[in-house]
């Protein structure tokens, strides 16, 4: 039997870790030795994971090589200086904040955006770049695939490969300079030219590229990238095979995933609102369930609108109890940013809502690639954050009126198996075997 390639894969996220984002390199190396190659995990050890999950540990493969490195990270030390509570989630403090974030808030992201380049992992770059050019020096790989972000990953990666002569794929789930919240970063001129180095850095150093998307595919390359690839986040089939729908007693609406302040669905909610002026007895029947953390500006708007009795905060749940959830909804709501590069970010939970067969209610740009999947897989719909009321209140009145009939919700499907994570794998598995033949490798 041929000898499988080894490929070390750089990533910040690994399990315990939860959340989505964990998932992009846990799935890739649960599927990547169908493809001949065998993974080598290295990762933070006692990383700041936003959130914990246990049950991701059944997707590591057997006998898997993990090396785990120390992390040091600014969090506890900006919640000290803050006065947040120690058990605080703050990762995500460009999408949810307090309304009173005060001065020190400002000065920590002062701080954060100029000295941790490109994010607050920063500090284990050289740590990082050392030990594992001595480890490639007694046990080389075929191959280096980063995830970014944090770009901290796509950092260390560019530097051992030009450190060591390694091929490196260097995968974006997010674009760098081009996020949205890169717009948020209190940057000076220094460390705005410091990020935009690095980045065109990568680019050069990097024997191929991929990233979540067609649109964020053809905007890297205006900036300077090659040879990129298009790598969804994808679903795994053996998430969902034995989840058996036992459907909620009201008319749910589910959304999971941070709800920040630009994710704010104020014409959904006064749709809501509608409905429940219009009906007495909609509000008995109805509820919208949000999982994760909520912006307090959404909170607001909720209010104004007069629905959060309606509305119930779910808080953070474990993955298999969030999938289970999709299952058994009616609905099931995506929010894009409003952003000016919504129109190709493709959320990874959205392939989960594909797999979950359940009808989408997506808010964002109606050209944007999620759109185009949605209606590729006839899985649901797709409003502007301007939409008219009217129009998101019939589309949520046709949906009662299926549910109050017990009418079947089951949708898509179509197409769907493209998604699969066994079929994403096998394509980055091919772009590895390309790189590691430098007379084959061609754009994607």
């Amino acid at each position: 039997m041929k000898a499988k390639k080894r490929v070390l894969i750089i990533t910040y996220y690994w399990p315990p870790s939860g959340g989505i984002t964990v998932l992009r390199c846990l799935k890739i190396a649960k599927y990547l030795r169908d493809y001949g190659w065998e993974p080598v995990i290295y990762t933070a050890k006692d990383a700041h994971y936003p959130t914990i999950d246990p049950s991701n540990e059944k997707d590591v493969p057997e006998g898997l090589e993990i090396i785990r490195q120390p992390i040091w990270e600014p969090y506890a030390l900006y919640k000290k200086f803050v006065g947040k509570p120690a058990d605080e989630n703050v990762n995500n403090i460009f999408y949810t904040d307090d309304k009173d974030g005060g001065w020190k808030h400002n000065l920590a992201v002062w701080v954060r955006s100029n000295f941790f380049i490109p994010d607050a992992r920063a500090t284990w770059i050289k740590s990082s770049v050392s030990f594992l050019t001595q480890y490639l020096r007694q046990r080389p790989v075929d191959a280096i695939f980063s995830d970014g972000p944090p770009h901290t990953n796509t950092r260390i990666a560019n530097l051992v490969s030009n450190a060591t002569g390694t091929p490196w794929l260097a995968d974006f789930q997010d674009p760098w300079t081009q996020v949205d919240y890169y717009q948020l970063l209190n940057l000076t001129g220094w460390g705005r030219r410091k990020h935009e180095r690095m980045e065109q850095e990568a680019f050069a150093g990097a024997t191929k590229m991929s990233i979540v998307s067609p649109t964020w595919k053809k905007e890297l390359e205006a900036i300077g990238a090659r040879n990129v690839g298009v790598l969804p986040y994808g679903y795994d089939p053996q998430d969902f095979a034995h989840l058996k729908r036992t459907a909620h007693e009201k008319f749910t609406l589910i959304h999971l995933g941070i709800m920040g302040y630009d994710r704010n669905p104020v014409v959904l909610f006064k749709a809501i609102a509608t409905l429940k002026e219009a009906d007495p007895t909609f509000a008995d029947r109805f509820e919208l369930r949000l999982f994760g953390q909520v912006d307090y500006r959404v909170k607001e708007a909720m209010e104004a609108t007069g629905i959060e009795d309606i509305v119930n905060f779910a808080g953070n749940v474990p993955r298999a109890e969030a999938l289970q959830q999709m299952v058994d909804s009616h609905r099931l709501l995506l929010l894009l940013n409003q952003q000016d590069n919504a129109q190709g970010r493709i959320p990874g939970k959205l392939f989960e809502y594909l797999a979950a067969r359940r009808p989408v209610l997506n808010f964002g740009p109606t050209n944007s690639d999620v759109a185009g999947i949605l209606n590729e897989t006839e899985s649901g719909q797709t409003f502007a954050y301007d939409a008219e009321v009217a129009e998101v209140t019939e589309a949520l009145r046709r949906a009662d009126r299926a549910f109050r009939k017990g009418e079947a919700t089951e949708v898509g499907g179509k197409g769907i198996q493209a998604y699969s994570h066994p079929e994403l794998v096998k394509r980055l598995a091919g772009w590895l075997d390309e790189i590691t033949e430098p007379s084959t490798v061609t754009a994607a």
